[in-house]
């Protein structure tokens, strides 16, 4: 009989007293239960933590993988950032062959594809971070003033063009090495597909788009290389 233990975290005790987020993971695990998971199955334990998912010191998953340990049965979360989102401890936790891990947003993923989510997203996060530092620093040194129509069309376009940087960042990790590798474009979006990773509109990658995504990386490197 196929035995899992699930695991659902929230950030805050706050979120943690309203249920907030936890009834989306509770709904989610269920679909993958009903849909996914091979019959007989069993819910050996639930877990639910309330910690940050960059916290090292979390109780409740640690006893929810010695039980998964202990009695062979398979890790289940309802998406990837809640068991943590630091890529090294879910590649470690992947390396452990005693830990069978299963995400219930993405009921088909193997391992590699799980570390490509895993680096994918952590590399957003960072440019995330230094995306919102550049524009606090920016504002703080032109003040508060706003501008016209003219300045409102250019913070538009502005908008657009670092959202379409954004996505080109959340997919480097795969396409330069590849790239430098001598993958076609079109090698490359086969290999995007077949792992799972979507277009930022959630499609398919055509090797048009991949093109795109490597010349948006090239210019926002220019600037830098001339300074």
């Amino acid at each position: 009989m196929r035995q899992f233990v699930t695991y659902k975290r929230v950030s805050t005790a706050e979120q943690g007293r309203s249920g907030l987020g936890l009834e989306a993971q509770t709904r989610d695990i269920g679909i993958f239960l009903e849909t996914y998971a091979e019959e007989p199955f069993e819910v050996l334990a639930e877990f639910t933590e309330v910690q940050s998912g960059g916290a090292d010191d979390r109780p409740e998953l640690a006893e929810a993988l010695e039980l998964v340990r202990k009695a062979g049965a398979e890790l289940l979360v309802a998406k990837l950032d809640r068991l943590s989102r630091k890529v090294s401890f879910i590649a470690t936790l992947m390396d452990d062959k005693r830990v069978k891990l299963r995400v219930a947003a993405m009921p088909s993923a193997d391992k590699f594809q799980l570390h490509i989510y895993a680096a994918l997203a952590e590399q957003e996060r960072e440019f995330i971070s230094l995306r919102t530092k550049a524009a606090l620093a920016e504002a703080k040194a032109k003040g508060t003033k706003l501008g016209g129509l003219r300045d409102k069309t250019g913070k538009r376009n502005k908008a657009v063009q670092a959202q379409a940087l954004r996505g080109a960042e959340r997919v480097a990790g795969i396409v330069v090495p590849l790239r430098s590798q001598g993958a076609t474009l079109r090698e490359i979006a086969t290999t995007l597909n077949s792992s799972g990773v979507p277009t930022a509109r959630g499609g398919q990658w055509q090797a048009s788009q991949v093109q795109r995504v490597l010349q948006r990386l090239e210019a926002a490197e220019t600037p830098q290389e001339g300074r």
